[in-house]
């Protein structure tokens, strides 16, 4: 049995089109955005158990560029649990064995994670307990975007203070990973915006 093969060969256009004119390059694309398809799970912000007297709210936008609010976000957190502990409890996506459906969490063990897509208003809210972590509290997040081709991690310190990472920056660098506590002095709930880029941008944080 033989096989033939066929080639074609494109002209060359050296930068011009067959006018003459040159040619001018094509707009580029972002990659996605896919996030809000396969990633999100039910219940993904509610890492404290339901009704836990304990809970508190970390909620916030997240701006692009130009101030407006992203509504195709998804943000992923880790943080440690009350007791200091970092391993944390499997179980955010669990599955049901028989039906192969999504079983989450159990309702009583801190998994320490979680994961919550944008509103179409850019809102994002993560209900969970304290973290116990050594030094100041903070929550740990990674950002997931349209036009971003690499995620983003940064931190959300539930309070101000001595910390090795805020005293490297400047005040005003600063105050942008600081969450700022509810008006009504209960600390339960914690408002925490995310600008991509532009003035007041996020600190963001590269791991080498």
């Amino acid at each position: 049995m033989s096989e033939t093969s066929e080639t074609s060969e494109m002209p060359e256009t050296n930068g011009t089109s067959e006018s003459g004119k040159p040619l001018l390059p094509t707009p580029s694309h972002t990659v996605g955005p896919f996030y809000g398809y396969a990633l999100p799970f039910p219940d993904g912000g509610q890492i404290a158990p339901k009704g836990h007297p304990e809970q508190i709210t970390l909620h916030g936008y997240v701006y692009d560029g130009a101030g407006a609010p992203v509504p195709d976000a998804v943000l992923d957190f880790w943080q440690a649990a009350p007791d200091g502990s970092l391993t944390g409890a499997p179980g955010s996506m669990r599955r049901d064995p028989v039906t192969g459906g999504h079983l989450g969490r159990n309702g009583t063990d801190f998994t320490g994670f979680g994961r919550v897509a944008t509103d179409a208003d850019g809102h994002y809210a993560l209900h969970t307990l304290p973290p116990g972590n050594a030094g100041l509290p903070y929550i740990s997040v990674c950002v997931l975007a349209r036009g971003l081709l690499h995620h983003l991690f940064t931190r959300a310190y539930l309070r101000d203070g001595a910390d090795p990472l805020l005293d490297s920056l400047p005040a005003g660098r600063r105050a942008t990973l600081v969450a700022r506590p509810d008006e009504n002095g209960t600390h339960r709930t914690h408002r925490f915006d995310i600008r991509l880029q532009g003035e007041d941008e996020t600190v963001f944080l590269e791991f080498v």
